[in-house]
């Protein structure tokens, strides 16, 4: 048993992307469904499903049970040339749910090491298919592109205050267009977006497919980016575009799997079937640390040839296909196939929009977006042109700071205030959510 007779207390536990001078501690000492406990006894909303991953809620008792009798028979061994029983399901079950023909998976412990893996791969693909193509070592993101904090989804990244500072450690994408909704380049109508954008991708394409392994994007929603919600059909002319000039397509769903979108994953909205395709956060619930890498079969068929010749993928992590990581993603699979969870989430999102409506209009609310559970609500200085605030005003942490006292637990993307709550959230749950988001927009960003 863990001894929590100790006060938590001081600044031994550095925390990510948090300001450790200001940070004002929460700690948790329990959670249940969707509500979070602190060790001081305050209750909390999970808004953000503890980052975006908690799908079924908190002590769910098929996952704690599948994760239980898990540790009766074995916690952990390696991948590298063996495999456990369950991780062998899981690969199975991870290829039924994923679109097309993605067949072959690989495991890793988190996102970011997902989208790592994925660009190896598609590295090593094109020095090893039957007709090479050695000089494609060049991906293309998407402007404000998010895909993880390790070295090589960094390299992908376009958010100034997360990724400038490691521009002497990382390579340098092809940057193509950040496909925007609501702030549209001049002269372009929301009827013409997907034209405009999927146009100056294959401008790009055009001058650089000779030398582009992949586009690496997240599909209809950049999450990171501040719930940037790209033009419909936009996934699928990329995908096009992908087959005409012989470049595969990545889709990061580490965000946008597992229901968050209103299908099982994003991808099935535009029936897209990406070459690669990377998977995290919900995989297990949001309960253990766990990520894929899926692969299509001529992907995986580059990677076949005698031991002696050296093409085996150069990739491996310790904790790839974690047991009882596995254990948790099969149950967590079995109660979407199980209920009809994902058909209920497009009424969910609807309600949670529609207890926004007090804001609709409030001068300082410029957009309201996402994708049905992922929803981002930016405040700016004025509606009618789109100025932003001042980034030193702190309104978005200050609307999350007094949401959580008001007992709802969110994160902000500078001045985009982000609600994902667990898929299992109820009608009632959300209903308060709204409620309390407004209150707080209305006391912190008053009609200035």
């Amino acid at each position: 048993m863990i001894d929590r007779s100790h006060h938590v207390g001081g600044s031994w536990h550095w925390q990510g992307f948090t300001q450790m001078a200001q940070y004002k501690k929460i700690v948790i000492s329990e959670a249940n469904g969707c509500w979070l406990t602190t060790d001081s006894g305050k209750r909390l909303f999970d808004g953000v499903a503890s980052l975006w991953c908690n799908v079924h809620g908190h002590r769910h008792p098929k996952i704690d049970a599948a994760i239980r009798d898990q540790l009766d028979r074995v916690a952990h061994i390696t991948t590298l040339g063996m495999s456990a029983d369950v991780t062998e399901i899981l690969a199975s079950r991870i290829v039924e749910i994923t679109p097309g023909d993605l067949s072959h998976v690989f495991f890793s412990s988190d996102g970011s090491s997902s989208v790592e893996a994925a660009l190896k791969m598609a590295l090593q693909y094109w020095h090893q298919r039957k007709d090479p193509r050695p000089k494609k070592t060049d991906y293309l993101a998407l402007s404000l592109a998010y895909h993880g904090d390790t070295t090589g989804s960094v390299s992908l990244g376009g958010i100034k205050f997360f990724h400038q500072l490691f521009a002497p450690i990382v390579f340098t994408p092809v940057r193509g267009p950040l496909p925007c909704s609501y702030r549209l380049p001049d002269g372009v109508t929301p009827d013409a977006a997907c034209d405009h954008y999927a146009d100056e991708v294959e401008s790009l394409l055009k001058q650089h497919h000779e030398t582009l392994a992949a586009v690496v994007m997240e599909p209809l929603v950049q999450g990171a980016a501040g719930m940037i919600t790209h033009p419909k059909g936009f996934l699928s002319r990329i995908r096009k575009l992908c087959d005409k000039y012989e470049v595969l397509l990545i889709c990061d769903e580490v965000a946008t799997g597992f229901g968050r979108t209103g299908r099982l994953f994003a991808c099935n909205h535009e029936s897209v079937t990406p070459d690669i395709m990377c998977l995290g956060k919900g995989l297990t619930g949001g309960y253990l640390p766990m990520a894929a890498t899926v692969a299509r079969p001529h992907v995986f068929d580059a990677f076949l040839a005698k031991t002696s010749e050296s093409k085996q993928f150069f990739h491996g992590h310790t904790f790839g296909g974690n047991p009882l990581a596995a254990a948790a993603a099969i149950a967590s699979i079995d109660l979407f196939t199980e209920s009809n969870l994902v058909e209920s989430i497009d009424a969910k999102a609807s309600l949670l929009r529609s207890s926004l409506d007090p804001i609709q209009g409030h001068p300082h609310v410029g957009d309201i977006r996402g994708r049905s559970m992922m929803v981002g609500i930016e405040l700016v200085q004025n509606r009618e042109t789109k100025t932003a605030f001042d980034s030193a005003d702190l309104f978005g942490q200050k609307v999350c700071q007094r949401a959580t006292e008001l007992g709802v637990w969110i994160r902000p993307l500078g001045d985009v205030v982000i609600l994902m709550p667990p898929l299992i959230a109820t009608d009632d749950d959300l209903k308060m959510v709204g409620k309390v988001v407004c209150q707080a927009i209305q006391e912190v960003v008053p009609s200035l």
